[in-house]
């Protein structure tokens, strides 16, 4: 068997962060001091911080303290969203709808690098998160996943495929537990 040396070089391809050097600069700066930091304990500052650098963001937002968001202006949230202290690595875009749920160190991964190239090359795929969906406490949704309408993504589970409407999943890799049944 023959040793092959990885470059690790991270090769970006054609990935753009979407946004200047000087922008990029002073969102690390913010998110540093009133996001990570979790000395800003007002959502409605938080959520108006994020506007500011692009964000789209609807009515009724809560963000919490300690909350990661790698590019705000690759970032849509819907009405009555709630953030906990979640990481949003958001290479790509992450959309969500309304009434989303986003739990305690849950993480949304939109890029990873492939493991088969040499120069262990970005891939990056978006997220989107369709309405009522909840993503449990250090729960991990992978890149270019649709979680679809109420769709629960339980504690610790690791969503790698698209995770149907109004289904429960759990699990590393995730697999459908039982039909989510909301009672009115």
């Amino acid at each position: 068997m023959q040793t092959v040396i990885l470059k690790k070089t991270f090769n970006k391809g054609d990935f753009k962060a979407g946004a200047s050097v000087l922008k990029i600069g002073c969102w690390y700066l913010i998110s540093i001091c009133f996001f990570r930091s979790g000395l800003m304990p007002f959502s409605i500052v938080l959520v108006s911080l994020l506007r500011l650098f692009g964000a789209k963001i609807g009515k009724d937002v809560r963000i919490k303290p300690g909350i990661f968001i790698r590019y705000p202006w690759k970032l849509l949230l819907g009405n009555h969203c709630w953030l906990a202290d979640c990481y949003i690595d958001n290479l790509d875009f992450v959309s969500l709808g309304d009434h989303v749920c986003i739990s305690q160190q849950a993480m949304l991964l939109t890029g990873n690098h492939d493991y088969n190239s040499r120069d262990f090359d970005l891939r990056t795929g978006p997220i989107n998160l369709k309405d009522g969906v909840w993503v449990c406490a250090r729960a991990i949704v992978c890149p270019g996943l649709t979680l679809f309408s109420h769709a629960v993504l339980c504690s610790g589970a690791v969503a790698q495929k698209d995770l149907r409407a109004y289904a429960i999943y759990q699990g590393n890799p995730a697999i459908c537990v039982k039909k989510r049944n909301i009672k009115p």
